[in-house]
């Protein structure tokens, strides 16, 4: 998924949290670089950022909550790109 989309979707989630699935929160994560690791439930984590990470469950149907936590980790972690870019 191309960074484009994964704007989109993100618009998407944050006009509507509910409705969202596991395959929608990997392709959202995925596409701003989050990678994952199986446990307990699905968790995400940013090779660049280690401290911005997200626990998703592993249900298919997702409440409301964990779109609008992926939506404030996903503002934090352009927050740090933008100050990283402003630093230099």
């Amino acid at each position: 998924m191309n960074g484009r989309s994964a704007e989109k979707l993100l618009e998407d989630m944050r006009n509507s949290a509910s409705g969202w699935g596991q395959k929608d929160f990997e392709r959202l994560l995925s596409g701003f670089g989050f990678k994952w690791r199986e446990g307990r439930d699905r968790v995400y984590f940013h090779p660049e950022y280690p401290q911005l990470r997200i626990s998703v469950p592993r249900h298919n149907s997702l409440r409301d909550w964990v779109a609008r936590d992926a939506v404030r980790l996903i503002d934090k972690l352009k927050g740090l790109i933008k100050q990283k870019g402003g630093a230099n």
